[in-house]
Parts: structure tokens; sequence; C-alpha cells
């Protein structure tokens, strides 16, 4: 499942490829029937809190976003959901994302007919048929974007966009110039007993968090994945809040999730790669962090931890597999021993 720095990608590639423009909807496999009410209005912008996508549409461009009349198409890609782009030339940078892609996140594959979208564009992306799977095909001038298997793919009028909003937790990457996110963040998790490892993949304490954050930010504020969200003092939480902010920003102006500091990269650079492997966007290109390098812990069980050598452990945990050193990661009640400067300056990475 797609974390939230890649839907926030995705809500920039729509921004970029089709906002302000009049679109064509479709719905190839049937299963949206909304598509057609929703033929020749304006795609005005495109929204992102956490792993959900929204995208707004009216019937003009001059229609305020707050309008009645806005209609907001709502995204969850889930486990299998996809977004795959093709375009005239120039039109795939507009998105940010590369090449266009079965799975858009930790997982990436090109995908045959669509092309790479780059400096030479998509030869005859119009007369592209769309896959039987497509639910939704959006077509603007200069490119089409096709969304294959989501778990959500519905149309909300503002008050079904709010109740959304309503049962999640704050976004680190929507901006929070008052810290209400992160007092919302904090004192959601000091109020329950819940190992904090849980908490953060718990979508109404904070949206956007998946499991690679969830066992590298833990490792990174050598927290105990299980210590309870009662025993966590306040500063101690902060910090964490500010350093996924950072990892988060990093991975949506990279499309990469890289949480190792640059001195580390080289100790132990191994993974224990599944059978699809822990591919993430750019890994062919040069110069990137190669996967291997970029985790402390995730799917590095059975490995060394690359600070203190201890074997990395894994288990089951909020029905997922956490990954954790049991030397680094015993902090349960106190600041984290962390020694680096404010984790938002100290995150100025190297792609």
């Amino acid at each position: 499942m797609p974390e939230g720095h890649t839907v926030h990608r995705l809500a920039a590639a729509f921004e970029r490829g089709f906002g302000g423009q009049r679109v064509r909807t479709s719905s190839p496999q049937g299963r949206f029937r909304d598509a057609a009410a929703l033929e020749g209005m304006v795609l005005l912008g495109a929204e992102a809190v956490g792993k959900h996508l929204f995208l707004q549409f009216a019937p003009s461009a001059d229609v305020e976003a707050d309008s009645p009349v806005v209609r907001h198409v709502h995204i969850h890609l889930g486990l299998y959901g996809s977004w795959t782009f093709a375009g005239e030339a120039g039109f795939s940078q507009a998105h940010a994302i590369g090449a266009p892609r079965r799975r858009v996140g930790e997982q990436e594959e090109d995908l045959e007919g669509y092309g790479a979208g780059g400096e030479g564009g998509t030869p005859d992306w119009r007369r592209l048929v769309p896959r039987p799977t497509v639910r939704l095909r959006i077509a603007g001038p200069r490119g089409l974007a096709d969304l294959t298997g989501p778990a959500t793919c519905e149309v909300l009028d503002a008050a079904g966009r709010q109740a959304v909003l309503d049962r999640l937790g704050p976004d680190p990457l929507r901006p929070d110039p008052e810290g209400t996110g992160r007092r919302r963040f904090v004192e959601r998790v000091r109020r329950s007993r819940t190992p904090i490892g849980v908490q953060l993949m718990n979508q109404q304490v904070i949206a956007g968090i998946g499991n690679i954050y969830r066992a590298e930010a833990l490792f990174r504020a050598r927290l105990d994945p299980v210590v309870p969200g009662t025993d966590l003092g306040t500063p101690l939480l902060e910090d964490l809040w500010e350093d996924l902010v950072a990892l988060l920003a990093y991975g949506a102006r990279t499309g990469r999730i890289v949480t190792t500091e640059p001195e580390h990269r080289d100790l132990e650079a191994r993974i224990i790669e599944r059978s699809r492997g822990t591919r993430q966007n750019g890994d062919e290109d040069a110069g990137v962090v190669p996967r291997e390098k970029s985790f402390y812990v995730y799917h590095r069980q059975s490995l060394p931890c690359r600070l203190c050598g201890t074997t990395v452990c894994s288990t089951e945990l909020a029905a997922r597999t956490v990954f954790w050193c049991p030397r680094c990661q015993r902090v349960r009640s106190r600041r984290s021993t962390w020694t680096r400067e404010h984790p938002a300056a100290a995150w100025a990475l190297t792609p």
C-alpha cells in the first residue's frame, strides 16, 4: 500500500497535468457509474490527506473550491490500487513521478503500451485503449490517467469529504503553522495504552504512515515498538512527529523513502528481499540511494543492526510485520537518545 508521501505526489501530478482543464471521464470497467456525470467538467485541483486523494470537479474553472456544486472524487488505493499516466512530450515530467507504473509507491513497474511519457512522450496516447480493469479514466488536452484496483472510488459532496477528514488524524505533510497537528498527535498517543507501534499505523492517530515509516521512525527515535502511549513524554513524541515531517517531506520531494543518515549507509548495506523486492521509484537511476542502503531495520530481520551489530528482529504488530533492533530501541518513557540537530533542520538529505 502506498504511504502518504506517494499520495501527495499523486495530488501534485493531477494539479500539474490536469488542473484547471476540462477533462473527459469514463469507467471502462463499468463499476464507477458516476464517471458519466463528471464528463466534461473542469478538474479544479487535487488534495492529499494521509493515504486519501480527493479530486475536485466543477462545471467551470471559475467556481470556488468551497462551492456546493463542486464534486470530490475520493480515492483510496488500498493494497492493489494504482494510477498509470500517459501523454504528450513532457506530460510525465508534469506529474513528477516518472515512467507510468503498475504501482505508484514503494513498488513500481513499467506497463507495456503506456511508454515512458518522457522527453518523447507516449506515441499515439490518444488512441491508447484502456484495459478492461480500469475503474476510472481521466483524459485532458495533454495526457490521461487510468485508475485500477482502488479500495475506494466514490463521488462526495463537501459534507462527505469533511466526514472523511473528520475520522483521520493529522497528516505530517499538510501545513501546520500553529502546531495543531503535532498537538493532536501527541495528545492522542498519550491518552492510550495501545503500543506506539500500533498507534503509528492507526490513521485516526496520524494519517499517511505505513509500515516502512513506522519501523524506521521508531528506530530513529530509539523507541521500543511495544511501549504504551501513556508511558511516552510530550518532548519525545514531538521529536517523533518532527522527524516524520522531515522524512515524509523528503519522500514527497524525491519519490523515495530514505531514512538512513549518509554516514551509516555503507554499514551492513544489505536487505532481505521479498519475492518482488523492495523497489523504489528510480532504482535504476544513477546517484540515488540504493534500497539496501535506505533503511535501518525495514526488511533487515536476521541481519546485524547498522549501528550496534545486534540482530534485527521482526514480529507481527497491528496485522503487519514490525522490524526493530532490541538493543538500540530501548527508549520507553524519556527523550530520544538520537543525538542530532532539530530533526526538521537535520534532514537536508541528498537523493
